[in-house]
């Protein structure tokens, strides 16, 4: 049995700590995840299953996926230990950089987005915590979602109550802020449309110290310029008000997309085509954005797909006159089937989760490599083990973004 040795964090998630290790199968460097207590209690211990089985599911260039998952140290056991792609920083640590981001950059950025939450929602996967740290870049711009500790399926009844307190604040739609018991895929196009205005302006869109401050500075934005002065409900008006009373009183307003022109303030970069498209995408009524298949129709990504296609993906081909294509459906491809949850249904304690995830892990083929396991021996491994919060991992100065 081969072993891997942990080598030094490089960050965190929802539910676990990463780090960088390096595969002793081939030598490449990959990122491993400890999630630890897995079964504190049957909530956390099903989303951590969901997780793995997602993370074995996708097949995607711009979604993390698991290269392999190990089985645990100890018995009975309370972490896992799954191995994924490691890519060099995220979306986060560059716009908040002083690293130049070219309207290229940020077109292909945004139609690698764009492209990765089409194959999610084709799945009936909802991200549900998008955000830029969650957007995992390489030297070269490929671009990765990443952490589904929150992800979820679409729930098609709207009389079955769905978790509220999803997407980190700052990204988090309308519907969510208001207390929706329902809500769709939506709510990710929404966050998709706050990180687009964040990569224009470089700072955050809609930074509140507070649900109900957010919710407000979300209606001044699209609602309050674009309605008669009778209908317009001032911040300061509404400062009294609790968040019910707020839900009634936004609803009694129409809610249709507001006019490009409402953009054109937060960046001096906007041009007309990207604050059409973030007019699109930021829409007070969910039902009224545009989705993802929609949206990369959009001729703001002309560019953006061009790029990706020519030079990143995987998915075209390079003929005998050595031009590279693709068929129209291929470019933005979607998932051969939908993710199945239907294995919840059984999962009443902790312990049936356990025995689930146990099954998993074992009925796990490790391709045609051999299979790993933690080493408890490395000297690092007691420091891996009792970590929690991991430093982040910065680019190296010779891997500048393309």
């Amino acid at each position: 049995i081969m072993e891997i040795e942990a080598d030094k964090p490089i960050g965190y998630g929802a539910f676990g700590v990463v780090w960088a290790v390096k595969d002793p199968r081939d030598g490449k460097q990959v990122a491993l995840k400890k999630m630890p207590n897995v079964f504190h209690n049957i909530m956390s211990a099903k989303r951590v299953l969901r997780e793995l089985k997602m993370l074995c599911y996708f097949n995607h260039e711009n979604v993390l996926s698991a290269v392999d998952v190990l089985p645990p140290v100890d018995s009975p056991y309370e972490e896992m230990y799954v191995i994924t792609q490691l890519m060099h920083t995220d979306l986060h640590k560059i716009i908040v950089s002083q690293q130049a981001l070219t309207t290229d950059h940020i077109r292909l950025f945004l139609y690698q987005i764009l492209r990765g939450v089409k194959y999610l929602h084709g799945a009936r996967i909802l991200h549900r915590d998008i955000k830029p740290g969650n957007l995992l870049i390489n030297s070269d711009c490929r671009l990765k979602i990443c952490d589904f500790g929150l992800a979820r399926l679409e729930e098609p009844d709207e009389s079955k109550y769905m978790t509220q307190e999803v997407v980190t604040q700052y990204y988090r739609a309308p519907e969510l802020l208001l207390g929706a018991r329902h809500y769709g895929n939506a709510v990710d196009i929404w966050s998709i449309g706050c990180i687009f205005a964040e990569l224009l302006s470089r700072r955050i869109l809609f930074q509140a110290n507070s649900p109900v401050t957010q919710i407000d500075m979300i209606y001044n934005l699209l609602v309050d310029s674009n309605v008669a002065p009778s209908q317009q409900f001032s911040h300061r008006s509404n400062s009294t008000l609790d968040m019910e009373a707020r839900a009634q009183l936004y609803q009694s307003v129409s809610r249709l997309p507001a006019a490009p022109s409402t953009f054109y303030h937060l960046a001096p970069n906007m041009t007309h085509e990207a604050a059409h498209l973030i007019s699109r995408l930021l829409v007070w009524d969910p039902s009224k954005r545009v989705s993802c298949t929609e949206a990369l129709r959009h001729i703001y990504l002309r560019e953006g797909r061009l790029r990706y296609h020519t030079s990143l993906c995987r998915c075209c081909c390079i003929t005998a006159e050595g031009i590279r294509h693709a068929a129209d459906h291929e470019f933005e491809a979607m998932p051969d089937m939908v993710f199945d949850d239907s294995y919840e249904d059984d999962l009443r304690t902790v312990d049936d989760v356990r025995n689930a995830v146990t099954d998993f892990i074992n009925s796990q083929p490790c391709g045609r490599k051999a299979p790993l396991r933690i080493n408890p021996n490395s000297a690092v491994f007691p420091r891996f083990v009792a970590s929690t919060v991991a430093h982040s991992h910065p680019v190296p100065t010779s891997s500048k973004m393309a």
